[in-house]
């Protein structure tokens, strides 16, 4: 009887924390339903109370004036050219970032050489130094070297990740070292092993990384600010804040601007959310 009482309890409890749960959800995605709605609506119809959540009538229109196509558009905002520029740079930072991690964390995981674990101490400490910190000594080096106003500092700056490595590593000891053994007795080399047996086996924590580091990469702010000084080499955040100060009073065309803005983060988010949890997870069980 206390065992049937005590089931009933549990069944409750969980139907309790789901219902909570879910209404828990939906208070968070209301926000991007208006925004949604209101990016379809024209000015006049987006401060309307009741709120329509379902626009009366469909204004699209909203989009092809933001990108600058089309007969809609009546200003350039250079929104398209600041797409391709962070397209482009998160493309490239990432690539290079999940190479040089790969590498990085295996010769930290498998490559055992005298100091080598006083030396990877020595590199994780830089994750107690804020970004920021750091700020002034790059433009300096930048400076000196002709790079500012130009998109090298934004691929430099964050090309060698500590916490990046740090996962990768932890991921490559979950490896078994028989694996990199049997490979060199029949003859492989250490660049193979590297690139055709090791790295395949920690695909879920590459695919995980390499998420965190494009949104990382495609939400920056500072950096395009303080390095970039053109409006062709703008990236999107720049751009999408000076949208929204030149449209300050337009929330139809604001909010189909940062529709436009999301819609990269959600279609990587939606390729990459299978590995992500798997991928952390595993480069967090062995240490």
């Amino acid at each position: 009887m206390i065992k049937v009482v005590g089931t009933h309890q549990n069944r409750i409890a969980r139907v309790v924390a789901n219902i909570f749960v879910t209404i828990l959800g939906l208070l968070t995605i209301v926000p991007f339903i208006w925004m949604v709605s209101a990016s379809f609506k024209m000015q006049r119809d987006v401060m309307a109370v009741p709120i329509q959540w379902i626009p009366r009538y469909w204004y699209p229109d909203n989009y092809l004036v933001v990108l600058h196509l089309g007969n809609a558009a009546r200003k350039d905002y250079h929104f398209f050219l600041a797409y391709w520029n962070s397209i482009k740079l998160a493309v490239i930072h990432v690539s290079l970032v999940i190479v040089l991690s790969c590498m990085s964390g295996y010769a930290f995981a498998k490559l055992k050489f005298k100091g080598s674990h006083a030396l990877f101490l020595v590199y994780l400490a830089q994750l107690m130094i804020p970004g920021q910190l750091t700020l002034i000594p790059r433009f300096s080096m930048f400076s000196d070297m002709g790079l500012v106003g130009t998109m090298w500092p934004l691929v430099f700056s964050g090309l060698v990740s500590v916490s990046s490595i740090f996962l990768i590593r932890q991921a490559f000891m979950g490896v078994p070292d028989e694996l990199r053994e049997s490979a060199m007795i029949d003859g492989a080399n250490e660049y193979v092993i590297w690139a055709r047996i090791m790295t395949p086996m920690i695909k879920p924590t590459v695919a995980a990384m390499a998420t965190v580091k494009f949104l990382d990469s495609w939400n920056d702010y500072l950096d395009p600010l303080v390095f970039l000084s053109n409006w062709r080499q703008y990236t999107l955040p720049i751009a999408l804040n000076q949208f929204v100060g030149e449209e300050v009073s337009q929330y139809n065309l604001t909010m189909a601007a940062c529709c436009l803005t999301v819609i990269p983060v959600f279609i990587v988010f939606l390729c990459g959310q299978k590995f992500f949890v798997k991928g952390l997870n595993a480069g967090a069980v062995k240490g």
